[in-house]
């Protein structure tokens, strides 16, 4: 299939997700100079107050946020990594699905996350409502914040692992190729023990992640019920 771009190997879903991933990028550092710096030197704006994903029970949480999230993105490697993921396996999943079913996947796994994340927070700052304001654990429950493609690229990752499990990938500094279906299962291992480790400094958002994935899993698995096709 062809389509109208000058990005011949990229689809077209794929390159306007690109493109408004980087024009949320480019908002966040033109509009967003003004802020608060958090305690552990963390640097909130105005602009992530507005569109990241915050707890549910935070002054600054929105419903708008838990979709808003997934287009903006922490740091310039964040984002060029994010968008690395959604060009290499993105553009492979929409070729064989159609524009619209993985428009569809892309956003559900997205939210999919952001709920996630948000089970994440309550749990995390289940008491801190009841916390004197001002104290630290409010203050950290209050601005906490989540952004990125992650969670969505997470589930694009899931459902090439089950449409494609025997191609081989490199994976630096890996030296050697490694099936998909082991390098996904890999990263999503990674991600559940980051999130049950709870190591000190550790800004990721591990559980987004593995609800992308969950959700991108189940999503690819009720679609291939009718056609039991394998691809590599």
């Amino acid at each position: 299939m062809a389509y109208g771009n000058s990005f011949q190997r990229t689809s077209p879903v794929v390159l306007n997700l690109i493109i408004i991933n980087a024009l949320a990028f480019f908002a966040q550092k033109a509009f967003g100079s003004h802020g608060m710096i958090l305690g552990d030197g963390d640097f909130v704006t105005k602009v992530d107050e507005l569109f990241a994903l915050h707890y549910h029970k935070s002054q600054f949480f929105k419903p708008h946020q838990i979709v808003t999230h997934m287009f903006m993105h922490g740091g310039f490697l964040h984002l060029i990594f994010n968008m690395f993921g959604l060009w290499m396996f993105g553009s492979i999943i929409e070729r064989l699905w159609g524009p619209k079913r993985f428009l569809i996947f892309y956003l559900i796994c997205g939210l999919g996350a952001g709920l996630t994340q948000m089970a994440s927070y309550a749990y995390d700052f289940s008491g801190a409502v009841y916390q004197t304001e001002g104290t630290q654990q409010y203050f950290i429950a209050q601005y906490s914040a989540t952004v990125g493609a992650s969670g969505a690229i997470m589930g694009i990752l899931a459902a090439y692992g089950y449409l494609f499990p025997n191609t081989e990938l490199f994976i630096m500094p890996i030296p050697f190729p490694i099936k998909a279906k082991w390098a996904i299962m890999g990263i999503i291992a990674i991600d559940v023990f980051g999130g049950v480790s709870r190591t000190a400094n550790d800004n990721v958002a591990h559980f987004a992640h593995i609800g992308g994935a969950l959700i991108g899993f189940l999503i690819v698995l009720y679609w291939n019920k009718s056609n039991k096709q394998t691809f590599y």
